[in-house]
């Protein structure tokens, strides 16, 4: 999609929402592939303390995970945590929280990070049209999803990134396993999660 000129002078950042429950290497590898291999300036880790899609019952406190992909990003400057959605009415959902960085940033050409299974569910996202309108989306590949209706769409980006397997779920089920997952996670996260107990009683 070719850039107005008011857009080209803008810093592009790209938002990477998610539960990060908890952030693991797999989330970090994907970010640094899409920030050196696409048109952005930043990436930002938008922390959801509530994902309308999710069930609520199996997150960490929204702070702890937090803190974790804070302590994971520390020392990247091209990286920074967002917490905007901790303070909006909850579940929060991604056009407003779009809406609300823009207005707050209005210097930053805020780009929407998701994998092609997300953008095949696309049409039950709140005001989809607005967020294809107003924003463009960068996509990563997902194993066994194309991307559906939209993976064509002007407002979307296809980005040939690596298939990355790896979940949260599957990390968190395998400490409540009592497995030692610590290098599925960056040093610090696994110190977090190993001294404060988390998912073990999940």
């Amino acid at each position: 999609m070719k850039q107005t000129p008011e857009k080209a002078c803008k810093k592009s950042v790209g938002l990477f929402f998610g539960s990060f429950n908890p952030i693991h290497n797999g989330h970090l590898m994907l970010a640094n592939f899409m920030l050196e291999f696409g048109p952005l300036s930043e990436i930002w880790f938008v922390v959801s303390p509530h994902n309308p899609l999710k069930d609520k019952k199996s997150l960490l406190h929204a702070h702890d995970r937090y803190d974790m992909v804070s302590a994971a990003i520390e020392h990247y400057s091209r990286f920074k945590t967002c917490d905007i959605e901790f303070h909006m009415p909850q579940p929060s959902y991604t056009i407003d929280t779009l809406t609300r960085l823009s207005e707050r940033h209005p210097e930053n050409q805020f780009y929407l990070l998701c994998g092609t299974d997300t953008l095949a569910g696309f049409r039950k996202w709140k005001n989809y049209e607005q967020i294809l309108q107003f924003y463009r989306l960068l996509v990563y590949p997902r194993h066994g999803a194309s991307g559906g209706e939209f993976a064509t769409h002007p407002s979307v980006e296809m980005i040939n990134a690596p298939v990355i397997e790896v979940s949260s779920s599957f990390i968190r089920e395998a400490i409540i396993a009592g497995k030692d997952m610590r290098f599925f996670l960056p040093p610090e996260v696994f110190r977090m999660i190993d001294q404060k107990g988390f998912y073990r009683s999940i």
